[in-house]
């Protein structure tokens, strides 16, 4: 488990795609919407300015999984640009969302001919893969409690310049956690109101508050 509070400055790719002079289409989705759906063309790549998206996958029995969640500042869709010709899974608006859409040519011309841009996306692609193997892992050795609290913690952006001072996180449904979890809305609901009574987390309704002692929960053995 690595998640831990940053002392460095993190990574801003809006700031380089405002200097780039790429061509971007701004696009908004409300909460629920669908950005693509599985199976769709893979045409373009898209960039979060503000909202949080949830990607899934859905198996031949219809059964969903969330397998990854992306917030702003956070690039998603990518696979195009590696020859990923229609979409492995869905995505999904959970709460209110504002993108910028890239054409996958578009991209792959300005990552060939902008080193400073190339570099900055290599650098991010990196580190989003990393949060990729750090997610398989919790999902493969770590309970349904610490996967929740790591969960809140990734939607929160703990420990990154997009955690807010007051630690609110997005308005999200205990359904919608439960799906990022694997496991039931009842014991999502159990869980909460255990982290609540800890002091963990300040829970009213559907706004929660996280505390830095949900970190420390996180990374004990």
């Amino acid at each position: 488990m690595k998640i831990k509070e940053s002392k460095t400055k993190s990574l801003e790719p809006e700031i380089f795609l405002d200097d780039s002079g790429m061509v971007r289409k701004a696009a908004e989705f409300q909460k629920d919407e669908a950005i693509y759906i599985q199976g769709d063309l893979a045409q373009n790549v898209m960039y979060i300015q503000t909202g949080n998206v949830k990607f899934s996958v859905v198996n031949t029995l219809g059964k969903e999984a969330v397998v990854a969640m992306f917030g702003p500042n956070d690039f998603f869709g990518e696979g195009c640009m590696a020859g990923q010709l229609v979409r492995t899974g869905t995505a999904t608006a959970i709460t209110p969302t504002a993108l910028l859409t890239i054409d996958k040519n578009e991209l792959l011309h300005m990552l060939r001919t902008r080193h400073t841009l190339s570099n900055h996306f290599v650098e991010y692609m990196l580190s989003h893969n990393t949060r990729v193997e750090e997610d398989l892992i919790d999902q493969l050795f770590n309970s349904s409690e610490k996967r929740l609290a790591r969960a809140l913690l990734v939607l929160g952006r703990y420990g990154t310049a997009q955690h807010q001072a007051e630690g609110e996180l997005p308005d999200v449904t205990q359904e919608v956690l439960a799906q990022i979890v694997g496991t039931t809305r009842s014991r999502v609901n159990f869980f909460m109101n255990k982290f609540r009574k800890l002091g963990f987390i300040e829970y009213h309704r559907r706004r929660i508050k996280i505390n830095k002692s949900l970190l420390t929960f996180v990374l004990e053995e």
